[in-house]
């Protein structure tokens, strides 16, 4: 009798889990977007532009032999400075 209950339990454990899972699954809800005054916001470069100058400072990095974390903030100086200057 023992042996029956205990498996009867176990299975009803096991199909909860199963099937009642989903029930435990956490939902998040998007963030809304900070929002900042249009008048403070840099105008944004063409595309064409931006791609330009991120194909220049990747081609400087590879010259310098540049990896990793020197590789990308190198990088990020060099579009910086691409920004500024145009």
């Amino acid at each position: 009798m023992m042996n029956v209950f205990s498996r009867t339990a176990a299975t009803a454990v096991a199909f909860s889990l199963i099937l009642g899972g989903s029930a435990f699954a956490q939902t998040t809800t998007p963030a809304p977007a900070a929002k900042t005054a249009p008048d403070k916001m840099a105008p944004a470069k063409p595309k064409a532009e931006r791609t330009a100058a991120s194909l220049e400072c990747s081609k400087q990095a590879d010259a310098k032999g540049l990896h990793g974390k020197e590789r990308k903030k190198f990088r990020s100086e060099c579009k910086k400075g691409a920004v500024k200057a145009n």
